[in-house]
């Protein structure tokens, strides 16, 4: 688990893909303490298992990983955001994260407000209603709250630390950015499809769909 709260920027010193995946290598610091083999990193939002070297890391990124997000694109010198799994008896300061990513979006418009900069980022419509105002959202690994959402697109608003401390200040109109949505989206969509089953004999007819007091006390909320 992470919390979304980039430790660092690193530089991807070296990426070899083949058919079967892709190895990178990432110049890093601050996430390399402490870090043993087998310890989880995200890298750009993607929840990697790591192998730590001298001044650097390597990571597997299987098919799947490259076929839904941003990783695939990466060459030696991009920047990358990253933040070492969360230790308990640590500050939260983000959102509860997993590092699974649930699409690639593409920033549609970048505007300036005040001291922020207002980023819009298209997604599908499967994607989108999970996404909601105010609610909170995760691009390349930065826990974000949404401004807004519409039917194609959502837009969050980039405070001076957030662009100047992670890769968000470098991205431009058409850039791909990871997406993970809030985890607890997928789990009250879940809540309401399992709704929907016919009851047996043991429980309440409730309405097909509806999520009710009674429906999350008998699973367990």
């Amino acid at each position: 688990m992470f919390t979304g709260i980039v430790e660092e920027t690193g530089t991807v010193r070296s990426v070899h893909s083949g058919s079967s995946g892709a190895v990178l290598v990432i110049s890093a610091c601050k996430v390399l303490e402490g870090t043993r083999t087998g310890d989880s990193i995200a890298v750009n939002g993607v929840c990697l298992t790591v192998t730590p070297g001298h001044g650097c890391f390597t990571a597997d990124v299987m098919p799947e990983s490259l076929r839904r997000t941003s990783l695939g694109s990466l060459l030696p010198g991009s920047k990358v955001n990253l933040e070492r799994a969360m230790e308990c008896g640590g500050r939260f300061g983000g959102h509860i994260v997993s590092g699974h990513v649930d699409a690639c979006g593409r920033v549609t418009a970048l505007e300036k407000e005040g001291i922020a900069v207002l980023m819009e980022v298209s997604v599908s419509r499967n994607i989108l209603k999970y996404i909601a105002e105010k609610g909170s959202v995760t691009l390349d690994g930065t826990s974000l709250t949404v401004v807004s959402a519409g039917s194609g697109s959502f837009t969050v608003s980039l405070i001076p630390h957030t662009l100047s401390y992670t890769t968000l200040g470098l991205l431009q109109i058409g850039s791909p950015v990871n997406v993970e949505v809030d985890m607890l989206a997928r789990y009250v969509e879940r809540l309401l499809d399992f709704g929907k089953d016919k009851p047996d004999d043991s429980r309440r007819e409730r309405e097909p769909g509806r999520l009710t007091i009674d429906f999350l006390k008998e699973n367990g909320f």
